[in-house]
Formats: C-alpha cells, structure tokens, sequence
C-alpha cells in the first residue's frame, strides 16, 4: 500500500510545501500538543501557521461549532445571517476604526485581495506602496505586492507595486541607525519616493510585525510617521494583522497600536487567530472606503454561519481569559529563556519577537549570510525532541518561527525552551 505521503506527491501541486525530510501527518490535538498517525506527541510552537490562537480542541470552540450545524450550516451572505452581524459588532468595536463597517472572507489572502481592492476603487489609482520584506498572500493580486522573493512566483500583477524601507530594523542601508535616525531616514526615503510618482498612490500595506518575513519589525511609531507623510497625500494606510491581531503581541490587541499616535488606520485586515482554526478572514474599514463599490458582491463562504459561531466563542474566551495579557507574560518569559539557549549558539544572528510571536534568524557563523541548512537542521531536530516550531525569513527561510497558542502556560515555555536549546546546540 502506498504512503500518504506518497499519494500526497501524486495529486498535490510540487508547490505545497510539506516540513520535515519524513512529513508528519497530525491526526489531532489538545492544548497546546498535537498527536501524530504514529501517537507520537508533540507541543506545538507553531498552531498550525498562527492561527489555533486559544487551544486545539478548545470545548468552547466545539461545542459552538457543533450547536451550529445542528442547525444550519450555510446560507451565503444573501440573507440575514445572526452570528455573521454578531461577530462583525464585536470586530468593528474592537477595531479602532470609527464608523467601521466589516467584510468577512474565508482567509487572510482574500482579505487581503478585498482591501487591495476598496484601496484602489477608493484612490481611483493602481499604485501600492508595500514593504520589503513582506508577505500579504497566494493570490495573484497579494502575491504581486509580496517583497519576499521566496513566496512570488511571478512578477506579473495588475497592480503598480513601490518598496518601503522600514519593516527590518537590522537589515539594509539603515540598520546602524538610532531608532530615531531609523525612522527619519525611513520618513525622508518614502517623501523622495513619493515625490517621484504620479499623484494618486492607492494605499500603503503593512504588517507591524512581519510574519513569514521572520518576524522582524520596526522601531514603534514608523507608522505613525509614515500616516503623517501619507495623510498630506490623501494615500490610505492598511494595517494587516492576519498575524499580529488578537493580542500575539502581548502589549497590543492590534499590532497597528504600537504606532497609533497619527490614528487608527483607514483598512485593516484580519484572519488566521480569529476561527482558531475555522477558516475566518476579514477587512475592516471606515464605511465611506468600505462603500465605495459600486456593483454587486456577496460572499457565498464569508460569514458562514459555523465559521461565525467558531470566531464567536473563540474572541469571547480570548476576551474574558485575558490571553494578551498571557502572551504578554508568558511571552516575556518564553523570549528571556530562548535568548538565553540561543547564547552562545554561533549561527543564532538575532532573537526578537513580542509576546508569543518569536523569530530567531540563523546566518553563516561571524557573517550576514543566510543559513537555511542550519534552520533547517534545528527544524529537524526540534521535531525529532518533541516540539513543533515554523521558519521563514526574506533571506533564504534561515528564521525559526515560535508562536504557540495564547494560552500557553509556564511550565510548557520553560519545556518548549529547553528543547529549543537543545535543538540549537545540535548544530
């Protein structure tokens, strides 16, 4: 009989990654570990791409799910739908945005794709301003203003797409800089851009916290100074929180707050975390941006009435168990533990992260130079010892990516990070 992994080559594209030199297949979870086919357990540091956010098979989350299909399942965005206009209530409130109008989609990608497009229906204008060094989706528009050559297959796009600096603070022209000077100089290189394009520039797309990126960001308040130069022109700033909102960062419920002092942005968008594993992805924006379509739409999976009951029970749980300020403290705790297995370890180039969203980035040992063997290897070694971490990076997927669930408890950071320090000093 053939493997699953096996029948996996024959009818799944060459382009879907799969981790491990021997694929594991995850037959289901509890907490913060999952089970392989095999019984093996492991704790998971990564929740399926950031995106079990509270706990696998959190009773809260299946036992709105299954009330829900008891009683329907789908109805499309075509009739009044409770649990949709419910949920949309509490995001809208949660947002920051004034007047904020919700538009729910199946994923991060297409809610992407749907702020892209309010922005240039908006602006009436096809220019984007994105960041390098970021990842905004699969589809071809968001894939067309990724800076991330390891995730944009194509330079095709039917968008105008020019790169920011700023979304690395130790990387590139500015690195050496003061986080001060970093921002002035990030501030007068967008100015000189901006002075070089025709009027009308759509939008400005940013994740606070970069995500497969390798979790790199910058200095608090680049975007805020970015909002001051971008409101002079009339451009729309769209926050993507697919991974930093819900509280991941322990200090903020959305990334975007850690540079709010030029306001809330005009669009944010939002996925992965919010369905715990329900396929939940949204945009918010103040209603004259979100309205300004002018033909017909509807979402025949957005808003499915089980997804909505899922994001329900999932937001009131995080809400009422304080799961920020969980990563917040247990986060501090997790980063103090892996700086210090990282000591040491020649190829560990840098630690950062917030809250429980962690990267460490491997490099040649005394260079700048990407590692990709050696995250690999750790990669490897870290499943062979029981912990499931991710990986990412612009420079050749040399970051280990760590983001466990929100509730996360002590004693599992303090396992997660010894066996991190063991897989570390395997190299």
């Amino acid at each position: 009989m053939s493997s699953l992994y096996d029948r996996h080559k024959a009818v799944i594209p060459d382009w879907i990654a799969l981790y491990y030199r021997d694929p594991i297949e995850i037959t289901h979870g509890e907490g913060r570990h999952v089970w392989d086919a095999h019984g093996r357990k492991y704790l998971d540091f990564f929740g399926g791409i950031l995106t079990t956010m509270t706990a696998h098979a959190l009773p809260e989350v299946t036992k709105a799910v299954a009330e829900q299909a008891g009683r329907i399942i789908h109805s499309s965005t075509l009739y009044l739908n409770r649990p949709m206009v419910e949920l949309a209530e509490r995001v809208a409130g949660l947002s920051g945005i004034p007047d904020a109008r919700v538009f729910f989609t199946t994923s991060g990608t297409e809610a992407n794709d749907a702020a892209l497009l309010l922005a240039t229906t908006y602006r009436g204008s096809n220019q984007i301003l994105a960041m390098r060094n970021s990842y905004h989706g699969r589809s071809f528009s968001t894939i067309g203003i990724t800076g991330n050559r390891a995730w944009s297959p194509t330079g095709l796009s039917p968008l105008q797409t020019l790169y920011v600096h700023g979304g690395v603070r130790g990387r590139g022209p500015y690195a050496g800089l003061t986080d001060e000077r970093f921002i002035e100089a990030c501030v007068a290189d967008l100015e000189d851009m901006l002075g070089q394009t025709r009027a009308g520039v759509a939008a400005l797309i940013a994740e606070p916290i970069q995500g497969v990126g390798g979790f790199t960001c910058p200095p608090d308040g680049l975007y805020a100074a970015f909002r001051r130069v971008l409101d002079r022109h009339g451009i729309l700033w769209i926050s993507d929180e697919v991974q930093t909102g819900w509280g991941r960062t322990g200090e903020h419920f959305w990334g975007w707050q850690a540079h709010g002092q030029a306001g809330p942005p005009d669009i944010l968008t939002f996925a992965k975390g919010i369905g715990n594993g329900m396929s939940i992805g949204g945009v918010v924006a103040r209603a004259e941006v979100m309205n300004c379509l002018d033909a017909n739409s509807i979402s025949t999976f957005g808003g499915s009435p089980i997804t909505m009951a899922a994001g329900l029970a999932n937001l009131s749980y995080l809400l009422e168990h304080d799961l920020q300020g969980n990563a917040r403290r247990v986060g501090g705790l997790l980063i103090e533990r892996v700086r210090a297995a990282a000591a040491g370890v020649a190829e560990v180039r840098e630690v950062r992260g917030r809250g429980l969203m962690i990267g460490i980035e491997l490099t040649e040992p005394g260079t700048d130079r990407a590692n990709p063997d050696a995250a690999a290897a750790v990669l490897e070694a870290a499943r062979e010892n029981g912990l499931l971490i991710g990986k990412g990076g612009g420079h050749n997927t040399s970051t280990l990516r760590i983001a466990p669930p929100l509730s996360l408890t002590v004693a599992e950071a303090e396992e997660g990070a010894a066996i991190l320090e063991q897989s570390l000093r395997s190299l």
